[in-house]
């Protein structure tokens, strides 16, 4: 009987050598061809004609152009989403409220859709055959094919973000910290600035990266709404597409790898977040 239970409850790590290595290798050859080929081949054709060719295509106006649209939207909708994701999480984590099953469902609702779908739903909303479209152009307000209709379908495929990642926490968290604060005599907006915030900063900004990486690199919703107008309405994966699309090889690609530069950035800060939230969170259970 004490052998059956041995061999039910036996240790994952014990498993042998050779298995081991052999799942390591699978795993370096599926990241090697899937994730570091790739990159190795982007940077290699952005400098195929030489450091003064990649400068050209990057110092080119409308790849200027598409890169201050990019991070301005970046820096409209991740605040946008932060203040939100924020708002919902605590809300979801820290009260009981009806319809709070309902809210934590649309809070997921960008991640079942296409984000070409939602684009498709501000044409709708904002187009010429709308209500609010030609409303809205009386007073000079140009939404579809302008900065706006691009903030607002990257706000949309974005929001779960920061939401998604406080809501766990903040639920494993409890809200014993906040009711000692309130008993103490602490304000709402005390509690929270001076309690609940601390609590969450790290994984707050964890949130926050990754929708802002999204927010950088979103194509699907953007290329419906923007119009695709060259030097005004283009993002940078917008931009890429036109470029390659035009044989335009080492502009296209030097594009692309500044993209790939932003997520690798973003990949070296994730992992640093993780390493501290997570040392942070066993600190706190501890």
């Amino acid at each position: 009987m004490s052998e059956n239970r041995r061999i039910l409850f036996r240790n994952p790590a014990d498993e042998s050598f050779t298995t081991k290595l052999v799942l390591v290798c699978l795993s370096l050859v599926f990241l090697g061809f899937f994730l570091f080929l790739p990159l190795v081949v982007v940077f290699v054709e952005a400098f195929r004609k030489g450091g003064e060719a990649y400068y050209e295509a990057l110092a080119e106006p409308d790849a200027w152009a598409a890169i201050r649209l990019t991070l301005t939207v970046a820096a409209i909708a991740v605040p946008l989403n932060l203040v939100f994701g924020l708002a919902a999480s605590w809300a979801i984590a820290k009260f009981e409220f009806k319809g709070k099953a309902f809210l934590t469902t649309l809070i997921d609702l960008p991640f079942s859709i296409s984000p070409v779908i939602s684009g498709l739903v501000y044409v709708l909303l904002f187009g010429t055959g709308s209500l609010l479209g030609p409303w809205l152009k009386s007073y000079g307000i140009e939404v579809l094919f302008a900065v706006p209709g691009i903030v607002l379908a990257t706000v949309f495929v974005t929001f779960p973000f920061v939401a998604r990642e406080l809501i766990p926490l903040m639920q494993d968290q409890g809200t014993g910290d906040e009711e000692a604060a309130l008993s103490l005599g602490a304000s709402g907006w005390q509690t929270f600035w001076y309690v609940t915030l601390p609590n969450i900063k790290w994984g707050l900004l964890y949130g926050v990266l990754l929708c802002n990486a999204r927010a950088m690199g979103e194509f699907g919703a953007v290329s419906v709404v923007s119009g695709r107008i060259r030097g005004l309405t283009n993002t940078m994966p917008l931009h890429v597409e036109i470029l390659y699309n035009e044989y335009n090889m080492v502009a296209a690609f030097a594009v692309a790898s500044l993209l790939a530069l932003l997520a690798l950035v973003t990949l070296a800060l994730k992992t640093f977040l993780e390493l501290r939230f997570g040392a942070g969170a066993a600190g706190g259970r501890h």
